[in-house]
């Protein structure tokens, strides 16, 4: 399918804290042609990802994948305090200056908002399907939220209706790494690296599972007693993520999935569940720790027409990143 990558300005954006932001800029990727005849499919991504759905979801967006034919439209828009476009705390405010640690506060609710004047501005009048995992996930709540009648199907994988305690507690450990790094301090576009990649590596015990760790990273020289491959593995992945991102968007990030709650200014969590009316689908990880079973049960009994499908692997949360033949086989027959 034809892919597009394009940005759209707003003049101010109000947010949930009623701060606001001025000259909001909305980065965001296309996939195919709009027409009169398109099922729209709109993508919330997660935490460090792009809009570039196919760059990291392949399996269900890249070329020859699920969602890559003729007959769907595909919108993913870069989240508000990601470093991928949108504007974040690397953006320039009115007097010139970038905020760094001066940026808002960010909550999934906000993201939704910012969705929905995408929508409006693409003149989109009906999403067919809307898709989120973790942090997208909770996007896709607060979104099926404000579009009511006009979102036919959801999916909401590995997600939750309030972030834990527990998973709060991980996203605050990583924030004390990147903090006890003195270059976040100095508010310079590299500021706090070697302190992101601790929170990173931190962020990958929570990501995968003990299962998985044996499965990788397991010595075949029972005689080491240093330089493990599990320690290159966490070396790799925490120096993998600061070669792309920025610890500011990361700690701007990480704050918006602690404030997630469909319940929040509502009448109660259960009440703002049962407003969604999508047909819903609801998906686990067996193995996923920072987004355990009990919370996509949860999801599944509460929001009026949903069912709750388990993928059974070893991979814990980033299973959905992983395991995409197994979502290729459960999205396929909840769609028919």
């Amino acid at each position: 399918m034809k892919k597009s990558e394009n940005h759209v300005f707003f003049k101010e954006f109000t947010l949930e804290s009623s701060q606001k932001i001025e000259n909001l800029k909305i980065n965001y990727h296309t996939f195919g042609e709009l027409n009169q005849y398109s099922e729209v499919v709109w993508v919330c991504h997660a935490l460090t990802a792009n809009s570039d759905v196919s760059d990291w979801w392949n399996g269900l967006f890249g070329a020859n994948d699920y969602f890559d034919k003729e007959e769907y439209f595909v919108v993913c828009a870069n989240i508000i305090g990601s470093c991928y476009g949108s504007t974040g705390p690397l953006s320039e405010k009115s007097n010139g200056e970038k905020f760094f640690q001066n940026f808002p506060l960010i909550t999934p609710r906000d993201m939704a908002n910012a969705h929905e004047l995408l929508r409006e501005k693409l003149n989109i009048s009906e999403i067919n399907l809307l898709i989120g995992s973790s942090l997208g996930g909770q996007q896709a709540q607060e979104f099926s939220f404000i579009l009511r009648e006009k979102l036919k199907n959801l999916i909401l994988i590995a997600t939750n209706a309030f972030h834990s305690p527990f998973g709060i507690a991980f996203n605050e450990a990583q924030r004390l790494a990147i903090s006890a790094d003195s270059t976040f301090e100095l508010n310079i576009e590299n500021g706090g690296e070697k302190g992101l990649k601790a929170a990173r590596s931190i962020a990958m015990l929570s990501y995968r599972s003990y299962e998985s760790y044996n499965k990788t990273q397991s010595e075949q020289d029972l005689n080491k007693t240093d330089e493990f491959k599990a320690s290159s593995y966490q070396n790799y992945q925490g120096q993998k993520l600061v070669n792309r991102f920025n610890a500011y968007s990361y700690w701007t990030l990480t704050k918006a999935m602690d404030s997630h709650n469909i319940g929040r200014n509502r009448t109660s969590i259960r009440d703002a569940l049962e407003e969604i009316s999508a047909k819903t689908l609801v998906i686990g990880i067996s193995s996923d720790l920072l987004f355990p079973l009990s919370e996509q049960e949860f999801l599944a009994k509460t929001i009026p027409n949903a069912t709750l499908k388990i993928i059974d692997s070893i991979f814990g949360h980033d299973g959905f990143l992983v395991e995409t033949e197994k979502l290729d086989e459960i999205i396929n027959e909840f769609l028919k």
